[in-house]
C-alpha cells in the first residue's frame, strides 16, 4: 500500500476508536475502488453535494460505509473531525449511510440487494432526460446472492445503460464463511456476461490498474459495465485479511486499535 491508501485507512480507524465498533473488514476490502473512483472518476462538487450534474455513486453494500465515509471527509464534504464520532448519539455518520442526513450519500443502503435497483433507475433517468451525469454503483459479492440484484441487472441491460458502471467488491468472503460454501457464486463473469453486461475483472487494491479501467469506461456504448475487483477482506491488517470473524467487530478494545495504527505506520 502507498501512504494515500494507509492514510485512507488511518481515518477509517480514527471513526473505529471514536464508535468502538464497525465493519471493518467489509470496509477494507474497498478502499482503493472508492480511492480511484473519487481521486479520478466521478464528478462531483463537495460544497454543492446536490449539483445537478453530479455523478450519482450508490455503495450498495452499505454496510462498507466506514470506507466511503473516510474519502467523503478527505473529499471535505464533512469535516474529517466528524468520523470520530461514528455511531454515537446525535452523529450524522451511523451504521449505514444515509441520504439526505449525510452530505455527498445518494442512496440509503445497508437492506443489501437494493443498490443497483436504484441505480438503474438513476441511470435511466438520465437517458430519459438527456442528462451527462453517469452512475456507479458498488456491490459486495455475498450480496450478489440476492435476486432483486440480477432483476435490476435484467432491466439495466434492457435499456442499454452504458452510463451504469457496477463494480463487485469481490473479497470471496461473506460474514459468516466463504462464499464457494454459502452460495458459489462462480463462474461470475459468465453470469454477468450472459445479463447483458460488458465485463472485465482487475485487482481491486492496484491503483493504476483501476485508473486505467476507468479512462476507458464505458466498456461498450451499447451495454452496463461490470467490474469484478478481486479484494482481500480486512486488507492492510494481516490479523484481519481473509478472516471472517473481522467482517465486523464490537467493543474494539484500545490494543485492537493500536495494532491497527501500527500496521499502517
Amino acid at each position: 500500500m502507498d501512504q494515500r491508501s494507509k492514510y485512507l485507512r488511518k481515518l477509517i480507524v480514527q471513526a473505529l476508536e471514536g464508535g468502538g465498533r464497525g465493519h471493518i473488514g467489509a470496509s477494507m476490502s474497498l478502499v482503493e475502488i472508492l480511492r480511484v473512483l473519487y481521486d479520478s472518476y466521478l464528478r462531483y462538487q463537495p460544497a454543492n453535494a446536490n449539483w445537478a450534474e453530479r455523478d450519482r455513486f450508490i455503495l450498495s453494500k452499505g454496510h462498507g460505509c466506514l470506507a466511503l465515509y473516510a474519502i467523503l471527509a478527505d473529499k471535505d464534504f464533512f469535516p474529517k473531525e466528524y468520523l470520530r464520532t461514528f455511531c454515537k448519539p446525535a452523529s450524522l455518520l451511523g451504521g449505514h449511510p444515509e441520504r439526505g442526513k449525510v452530505p455527498g450519500i445518494e442512496a440509503s443502503t445497508g437492506a443489501l440487494g437494493h443498490g443497483l435497483s436504484m441505480g438503474v433507475g438513476m441511470a435511466l433517468a438520465a437517458k430519459i432526460r438527456e442528462q451527462i451525469y453517469r452512475v456507479v454503483v458498488v456491490v459486495g459479492d455475498g450480496e450478489i446472492n440476492e435476486g432483486s440484484v440480477w432483476e435490476a441487472a435484467l432491466s439495466a441491460a434492457k435499456h442499454k445503460l452504458s452510463n451504469l458502471t457496477v463494480f463487485v467488491d469481490y473479497n470471496k468472503l461473506q460474514s459468516y464463511g466463504p462464499n464457494h460454501e454459502v452460495l458459489n457464486l462462480e463462474p461470475l463473469a459468465d453470469k454477468w456476461c450472459s445479463f447483458g453486461f460488458e465485463v472485465e475483472e482487475v485487482d481491486g487494491h492496484d491503483i493504476n490498474a483501476l485508473e486505467k479501467l476507468t479512462k476507458r469506461l464505458p466498456l461498450n456504448n451499447q451495454k452496463p459495465t461490470l467490474v469484478i475487483c478481486h479484494t482481500i477482506k480486512g486488507k492492510g491488517f494481516p490479523f484481519a485479511e481473509g478472516k471472517a470473524e473481522w467482517h465486523h467487530k464490537s467493543g474494539l478494545k484500545p490494543e485492537d486499535i493500536a495494532a491497527m495504527y501500527e500496521c499502517l505506520s
